[in-house]
């Protein structure tokens, strides 16, 4: 059987081939283990990708995408004159990952095409992926795997490594787009992702834009205006020039991991720069350590401690910055480790990962809709080392590990340990409502954009005033879609009956929460959306990515009533009010949005309505 492992990165694609009874091996796209995931649209709408985009880039910047997995949700690309849907760019790509796989086997088609992806996306990312996979002509059988869940197969698949049913694998991936984490546990059947986060604002193209910011600082004093003609180009000459700078920038980065100091090329008039790998560390300590404190509160999500997993796993190219393990051993107290390269362990390890088509857990769904269709479940016995429970698992399913020199998970001893659920309150800053508001954060525009809000996970049960517990266990639902957990969240809201089950647009902040959803229209043109997550902290976690979308002024308070107390959040810019808001000790989310052309709109006009119509118990 012929099977492709495709990893489309943000900045690089990396492609896996198993042929012939042969082990598997990377893909070689001109000349090279890693293709670059750009694209150039041709005058005549004609989409060149990888090293010729790059080289074409030089021509007509304008008319260059480099990171076009980084826009998945923007649905259309402005290229030059010319608007590329995102699933034609994409396709692009895979189509040349397809094309040099299809010479290598002399002319014939993978029988099976896997695509790895991140673990926190939705429905409608893993759509668009593939709806470009079936663009390309990669179908019919097609097969979507995590990425951590990848990586962790390419962790075991190691003779020296132990990954044994009831034992958990941390995978931190930097890559260029983005942070994920995640913990992988292993079962007798195969692998879940036990918990995951991730930072949509960090990866390697935030290292590279730190450092042309900082040679900027030491460079731009003599030709000011030069310099913001490099930052906002306006001509063709300029677009070249900042698109050089950028490949120099990053250059000089990759080299730092390698070298104590490294010197970055400059256009006229400005003199090179010569760069230290400890300024570039100064420069990124502070975001690192945003990454690292993330692994360790995801680890702590599942009831364990560091010390006993098996380990921690580096994927990513941008996990090569030397700080990132120092970081992780200081902080953490566990040295981590990166097996192989890091930017080819994710299409490596799909290829460990078993498809059980018996279950049709092999992507055959339509793709003009959202992926629909059972959600596998594992339960991890107690013997085994993990309680038993259920788990929600993104599209593939359980994912057993097949090939390991040892048979599956049969090296070294077992070390069995629990994994509790574990709830952690809110912090909070500022107290009070209006005056006593406090402004958190100030900087950046707003991008208006669709929040789905999908899944279903544990629900809630109980009568009167649901505690914390059974707020996670109870399933029934009245004909509005709410939990007793979630209407005493809601309050009065739900009595307006405007209420639905489901998610309502909003704004982006994250690509999809996971939990039930209710949404309701109240007065002035708001909507209101109560979602009940998984986990207290998955709560918190997606009420910090939303707000985080709105990059302008935000407003945090307490709220009490209901029986309940938490803290929300308000923001408003451009048009645009949005609001989230927690529950203590309880695993609930509520998001409140408005938008409309009020300019005049304030962070302080959306928290005066929620205290007013939406807070509960007013």
């Amino acid at each position: 059987m012929r099977v492709l492992s495709v990893d489309l990165g943000t900045s690089n694609t990396v492609a896996v081939l198993s042929a012939h009874g042969r082990p598997p091996r990377v893909v070689e796209v001109d000349g090279s283990s890693t293709m670059p995931s750009a694209v150039y649209c041709e005058e005549d709408g004609t989409l060149v990708v990888g090293r010729d985009a790059e080289r074409r880039a030089r021509l007509d910047p304008a008319r260059f995408e480099p990171n076009p997995k980084r826009r998945v949700d923007e649905g259309m690309l402005l290229l030059g004159e010319t608007v590329v849907p995102v699933t034609d760019a994409l396709a692009a790509v895979l189509r040349r990952v397809l094309e040099e796989t299809v010479r290598q086997l002399g002319g014939a088609s993978p029988d099976q095409v896997r695509l790895t992806h991140p673990a926190q996306w939705g429905p409608m990312r893993c759509n668009v992926l593939l709806s470009a996979a079936r663009l390309a002509g990669m179908g019919p059988e097609l097969v979507l795997v995590p990425e951590p869940v990848a990586a962790a197969a390419h962790f075991a698949s190691f003779h020296d490594q132990t990954l044994a049913p009831g034992q958990a694998l941390a995978v931190y991936d930097l890559g260029a787009g983005t942070f994920d984490v995640a913990v992988v546990g292993a079962t007798p059947s195969g692998f879940a992702v036990l918990a995951e986060a991730g930072l949509p604002d960090l990866g390697g193209l935030d290292v590279d834009q730190a450092l042309l910011e900082n040679v900027g600082r030491q460079v731009s004093v003599r030709d000011p205006g030069r310099w913001q003609n490099l930052l906002r180009p306006e001509s063709t000459a300029d677009r070249r020039a900042r698109r050089a700078l950028q490949e120099d920038v990053r250059s000089a980065k990759e080299a730092l991991s390698r070298h104590p100091q490294t010197e970055v090329p400059m256009p006229e008039p400005f003199d090179d720069v010569l760069v230290t790998r400890a300024e570039l560390e100064a420069l990124v300590r502070p975001s690192m350590l945003r990454s690292v404190e993330l692994l360790a509160s995801t680890i702590r999500s599942t009831g364990a401690a560091p010390e006993q997993l098996v380990g921690i796993y580096l994927v990513g190219g941008a996990s090569r910055i030397p700080l990132v393990a120092t970081m992780i051993a200081e902080q953490v107290r566990v040295v981590p480790v990166s097996l192989d390269q890091p930017e080819t362990a994710v299409a490596l390890g799909a290829h460990h990962v078993a498809d059980d088509t018996s279950t049709g857990q092999h992507e055959q769904q339509s793709v003009t809709g959202p992926i629909s269709g059972p959600t596998p479940t594992l339960s991890f016995p107690n013997s085994g080392g993990f309680p038993a429970q259920t788990q929600s698992y993104p599209v593939s399913g359980p994912n057993p590990v097949v090939g390991h020199p040892s048979g599956p998970y049969q090296t070294g001893p077992q070390q069995q340990f629990n994994f509790p659920s574990v709830t952690q309150p809110v912090a909070v800053g500022g107290s009070g409502g209006g005056p006593n508001r406090k402004v958190l954060l100030a900087v950046g525009a707003v991008v208006v954009l669709v929040l789905a809000v999908v899944g279903t996970l544990f629900a809630l049960s109980g009568d009167g005033v649901p505690s914390a517990e059974e707020c996670k266990s109870d399933g029934n639902v009245d004909d509005q879609g709410f939990t007793a957990c979630l209407r005493q969240f809601a309050g009065a809201v739900p009595d307006g009956g405007t209420c639905k089950a489901g998610a309502s647009a909003g704004v982006s902040g994250i690509s999809a929460i996971k939990g039930k959803v209710v949404s309701c229209g109240v007065a002035d043109g708001y909507t209101v959306q109560y979602v009940l997550t998984e986990t207290v902290t998955g709560a918190q976690q997606g009420a910090d990515a939303v707000v985080k979308s709105l990059k302008v002024d935000t407003v945090e308070a307490r709220w009490s009533g209901n029986g309940l107390e938490g803290v929300y959040r308000a923001a408003a810019d451009n048009g645009l009010g949005l609001l989230t808001f927690t529950a203590k000790d309880r695993p609930l989310l509520g998001i409140l949005t408005r938008s409309d052309a009020d300019r005049d709109m304030t962070a302080d006009t959306v928290a005066d309505f929620f205290e007013r119509s939406v807070q509960p118990g007013t």
